[in-house]
């Protein structure tokens, strides 16, 4: 336990909530991932369905971990946190943002009147995506507070609408 608190300079016992989160959100993507690979080649209600979830999620597991770590990594002298357990923190919430932002996407399509069987995708994927970005973006910042990061999401936002050309939203 000394040895992970140390490698993410965890000074308080709340903190170690982000490592382990972070954890168990991968377990779950390759849990997830596995199911969807049985469905995808008929496996399921046969005798390989538990052995072929467990080995796939163990495996999806160990990769996503080390991808992770080599993502913090590639990002540690990029993005500037005080204590290494903040880019934990931050991965949470851009994952987080990004699955609310697409669930609300379809409600919101609904509403307004665009179903996809009924729209061509040619039209119906663009504004699907330009529903999502402004969702995105408030929901970015208000994710980034929740989890005690609103300082690094305010700029990353700041940056962000910068470089899309709506600077003049944020002066």
């Amino acid at each position: 336990m000394q040895k992970l608190k140390e490698r993410w300079e965890i000074s308080q016992s709340w903190q170690l909530l982000f490592p382990i989160l972070g954890a168990l959100l991968v377990l779950l993507s390759a849990y997830t991932i596995a199911r969807r690979l049985l469905h995808l080649f008929t496996l399921n209600n046969s005798y390989w369905e538990w052995p072929f979830t467990l080995a796939l999620s163990v495996l999806g597991y160990f990769i996503g971990l080390r991808f992770f770590l080599w993502c913090f990594k590639k990002l540690e002298n990029k993005w500037v946190v005080s204590q290494k357990w903040e880019m934990i923190a931050i991965f949470i919430v851009f994952a987080i943002t990004g699955s609310v932002a697409a669930k609300l996407a379809k409600p919101l399509m609904d509403m307004i009147g665009l179903q996809q069987a009924s729209t061509n995708g040619w039209i119906y994927w663009p504004l699907r995506i330009l529903i999502i970005l402004p969702i995105y973006q408030i929901l970015l910042v208000i994710f980034g507070w929740l989890f005690g990061q609103f300082k690094f999401f305010w700029a990353f936002e700041k940056k962000m609408l910068k470089r899309m050309g709506l600077g003049f939203l944020i002066k």
